[in-house]
């Protein structure tokens, strides 16, 4: 009896909020189902965050409290109860969406952790999602088409060199502003706004990863890998020696480009729309570049669902399974090859731009081999071809190397008195786990259902019914 009261005391509530909204029974009805239960997830997403804010921002206990009804009661009373597909689909990830959102607000009251101490600064955070991205645009190349990329490095290179080019005084001859914030006075060289920036970036790592994949478009395997490899060779040493370009001052050398100008929406929508006017001048820095940075990794988590299930996407599959079957079925293997190539290198280009902006500079040190080793490891270690996996692995081995390592050894010093400099051994250590996980889960910690049957059934070919019949019709035969 009680349940049943609560449960239609909360239904009074979600539709005097659809009625403010202008939302009636029959339009409700009418609405796709998918969209109801988006709608539902919403509400209960509010509803938490309300909690939040009543029982203190403060209070982990406030969160534990939303995270318990998010998580409980919405399959119960909500009407959300078709199974664990609706929870694995709006519930869960609305949860955990909006504890990213609050993150910067309850992190300092969270207890530590043990052996890895106190949860990640916010700061951590902002680069953890920003390898989040360039680790799911390099899944768009690894995962879902099956080719190995050991140059991904180069599109992050050349997302921040944009930034650096069209984002600071480097070209000093010149007086451009395009909606750019917080210029001070007598200022030089191009500036563009970092949101045209970002997009710029995108496009132009496009082109580059369309350039980069012509030719490699007839190789496979060892192959594929060195040419890629080759590539990601090239963009370092470019920005390296970039100083006398042809007698211009391309990259500036070792120096690096900097300062690069800060996001920021300027002075209008500070005032009518509370918005940050200029990210670098705000009390809560890091904070505005992690929000952003996470509405960053939710448009490309978007953009990887929906190529994932298109055409296009399963093409990509249909290559990665048996590239020789998919040719005879009719997939263009150039141009989906292409396509993959740019997807990765847009992502992989605005992350770096993103970056670049958020550091403040480019520097060619921060381009290297290892750089795209690493992403290749979050993306193997999560488990190809699944979105959330490479979620999890970007976050996990990015954390290690911002603060996890570092953690761990002041915790294996404290208790064993030992003078041990474990981030000393990071790749070491990133080449422990991954042979771990590949020995003993070979398809990743978070596998795919199609890749873990992949690596657990293989793919092979069954006979043909009348292949069968004819080959037993044939013993009787003989017998």
């Amino acid at each position: 009896m009680r349940r049943r009261r609560i449960a239609e005391a909360v239904a009074r509530v979600r539709w005097a909020a659809l009625a403010r909204a202008g939302v009636s029974e029959e339009r409700w009805d009418s609405w796709p189902r998918s969209v109801r239960r988006a709608v539902r997830a919403t509400f209960w997403v509010a509803v938490g965050l309300v909690l939040v804010a009543l029982f203190g921002v403060w209070k982990t206990s406030a969160l534990a409290v939303a995270a318990v009804i998010l998580l409980l009661v919405v399959p119960s009373w909500s009407g959300l109860r078709v199974g664990r597909l609706a929870l694995g689909k709006w519930v869960a990830p609305a949860v955990v969406l909006g504890l990213a959102i609050a993150y910067p607000y309850f992190v300092g009251s969270l207890p530590q952790l043990p052996i890895f101490g106190p949860f990640p600064q916010v700061s951590t955070m902002v680069v953890m999602a920003i390898f989040t991205m360039m680790a799911l645009g390099l899944n768009f190349v690894v995962g879902y088409a099956g080719l190995l990329d050991l140059g991904y490095v180069a599109f992050y290179a050349m997302g921040a060199y944009m930034a650096g080019w069209f984002a600071s005084d480097q070209f000093a001859s010149r007086r451009v502003n395009v909606g750019a914030v917080g210029l001070a006075e007598g200022w030089t060289g191009l500036h563009f706004s970092i949101w045209l920036v970002l997009a710029m970036a995108g496009v132009a790592t496009a082109i580059i990863g369309v350039i980069i994949g012509l030719p490699t478009l007839r190789l496979r395997g060892d192959y594929l890998a060195i040419v890629t490899l080759g590539f990601g060779e090239i963009m370092p040493q470019v920005a390296r020696n970039g100083d006398h370009f042809f007698g211009f001052n391309l990259t500036n050398g070792t120096g690096g480009i900097t300062p690069i100008d800060g996001p920021g929406f300027g002075t209008w929508a500070h005032e009518h729309l509370h918005l940050p006017a200029n990210y670098l001048t705000a009390g809560n820095l890091d904070s505005v570049f992690f929000w952003t940075a996470l509405v960053l990794v939710l448009v490309t988590v978007f953009c990887s669902m929906r190529l994932r299930d298109s055409r296009l996407g399963r093409a990509w599959v249909a290559i990665r399974e048996d590239e020789v079957a998919a040719a005879a079925m009719g997939v263009p293997l150039m141009r989906v090859k292409t396509w993959s190539y740019a997807t990765g290198a847009f992502f992989g280009g605005v992350a770096g731009a993103y970056y670049a902006s958020y550091r403040s500079g480019t520097f060619p040190d921060d381009f290297f081999f290892n750089i795209s080793v690493f992403i290749l490891c979050m993306v193997i270690l999560g488990g190809m071809g699944n979105i959330w996996g490479v979620i999890f692995g970007a976050c996990f081995l990015s954390y290690l190397d911002r603060e996890g390592l570092a953690n761990v050894g002041a915790w294996i010093n404290g208790h064993f008195g030992t003078n041990l400099n474990v981030p000393l051994y990071e790749f070491g250590i990133y080449g422990v786990i991954i042979v771990v996980v590949m020995l003993f889960r070979p398809e990743g910690l978070i596998p795919s259902a199609r890749q873990a049957a992949e690596f657990h059934e293989g793919v092979h070919d069954e006979p043909l019914y009348d292949v069968a019949r004819g080959a037993g019709v044939t013993e009787q035969g003989a017998t």
